[in-house]
């Protein structure tokens, strides 16, 4: 099966106009087997309530059963269960799409063949679910992009609602441009017309395709690759007499520009674009401004501060060097550093009374999960800070475990004597 996928992949890559005529047969029982192998046991099941140990129990006969299906076409996805996490300091909820634990095995062999077409297709601006790319090489782009290249202007966009907005005739166009199998075609449209459950009630899905569908991101990856990604190479750098660069983690993107009336000339292309996709703009998330060493300058002589801008969880800030140069500061966003702290405060309140080597063994694991995010060049000081407030949290929630208190400050020290807390530390250089 491997062997049969890198081959799909250097075709792909060496023919980038060919046109895939025969894909749905590599569904077949080695790669649900190696599906399942890797789907994870934690996930929520779906309106089936089937869960990877469940499934498995009679796993080859269950395969069999699926493969015949898939091969009569009788094979057809349920709607996904509808739940929603709640945002932490606020009243909004993300929705998410949980499918059924079949619909998840098929969805994935689905991805591993998107996958294996469109990577050799996909620019280098893109970083979102891709195989060696993630946020943290977002991140570094982004820093050479505006410290090496010439940035005066940043557009900071946001799509508002993405994932519940995709239009499904252009998603099967765009699918079309690479593959030709009438059968995965089907199989694909069938997916994105499953509909969705909730307190038992089936809604129809004539848009979108839901966060938590694990053939989602790339779905979403072909999709914004031509309706953002090559437009933008192909169409704005050429009207552009400056320098113009994108940066996209998902619906998630940058832009960055030379000249001012460039950036707001995009702006508005933007808008166009975006609206013949079904699509549009968060206007009160969207915003332009100057930002890199030429606003250091122009902010400096009129005796103000550039303004800043959020990306992938960090607040991007123009700094000095100590040598005097520019470089781009940035610190964990109040946001996410809030929505953090909150999601802690209620883990350590609901688990408090965990025996005590447990608790400090998953809070440990926790933090260091932080830091390995978060812990990049120049964000050492909030690592310190979240630190602080995690262990004022730890020290508050431990002595409400009864009546009676369990530590004063002095015996809380000598605790984490036994149970230390991790300590910050920067994982991610964004340099050299």
């Amino acid at each position: 099966m491997e062997t049969k996928l890198t081959r799909i992949a250097e075709v792909a890559k060496e023919k980038p106009k060919e046109r895939f005529t025969s894909l749905v047969h590599l569904i077949d029982e080695t790669m649900l087997m190696e599906c399942h192998g890797k789907m994870d046991s934690r996930k929520a099941p779906g309106v089936d309530k089937v869960t990877k140990e469940e499934y498995g129990q009679n796993l080859q006969a269950n395969i069999t059963n699926l493969l015949e299906r898939l091969k009569q076409q009788a094979y057809k996805p349920q709607p996904a269960r509808r739940t929603y996490i709640p945002k932490p300091g606020t009243e909004k909820k993300r929705p998410l799409g949980i499918p059924g634990y079949e619909d998840k095995l098929v969805q994935a062999a689905i991805a591993k063949i998107l996958n294996t077409i469109y990577e050799a297709g996909f620019l280098d601006c893109s970083y979102g679910f891709r195989p060696n790319r993630g946020c943290h090489d977002a991140l570094k782009e982004l820093n050479i992009t505006i410290e090496k290249k010439k940035v005066g202007y940043i557009v900071d966009a946001d799509i508002l609602g993405f994932f519940d907005h995709v239009d499904h005739q252009w998603m099967m166009k765009f699918v079309a441009h690479r593959i030709d199998d009438p059968k995965l075609q089907r199989l694909i449209a069938r997916f994105l017309k499953a509909g969705i459950m909730e307190a038992g009630i089936r809604y129809d899905t004539p848009e979108g395709t839901p966060q938590g569908g694990v053939v989602s991101p790339i779905l979403a990856n072909i999709y914004l690759h031509y309706v953002l990604d090559l437009w933008f190479e192909r169409a704005v750098k050429k009207w552009c007499h400056g320098e113009a660069y994108l940066i996209r983690y998902c619906d998630d993107f940058i832009c960055c520009f030379q000249y001012e009336n460039e950036a707001k000339a995009f702006y508005q292309a933007l808008i166009k674009r975006l609206k013949k996709f079904n699509l549009e703009i968060a206007t009160e998330k969207t915003k332009i401004i100057a930002f890199g060493r030429y606003a250091v300058a122009n902010c400096g002589k009129a005796g103000k501060r550039p303004d800043t801008f959020d990306f992938l969880g960090f607040t991007h800030y123009c700094d000095i060097h100590k040598n005097g140069c520019f470089r781009v500061g940035r610190k964990t966003s109040r946001k996410k550093y809030k929505m953090s702290l909150l999601k802690c405060k209620e883990w350590i309140k609901a688990n408090r009374n965990m025996p005590t080597k447990e608790l400090m063994t998953a809070l440990r694991r926790k933090l260091e999960g932080y830091y390995r995010y978060y812990g990049v060049t120049g964000n050492f000081r909030m690592l310190e800070l979240f630190r602080y407030n995690v262990r004022r949290l730890l020290y508050k929630w431990l002595n409400r475990r009864s009546q009676r208190k369990s530590y004063n400050w002095e015996g809380f020290d000598s605790f984490l004597m036994r149970f230390p807390l991790p300590t910050p530390k920067i994982y991610v250089k964004l340099y050299g």
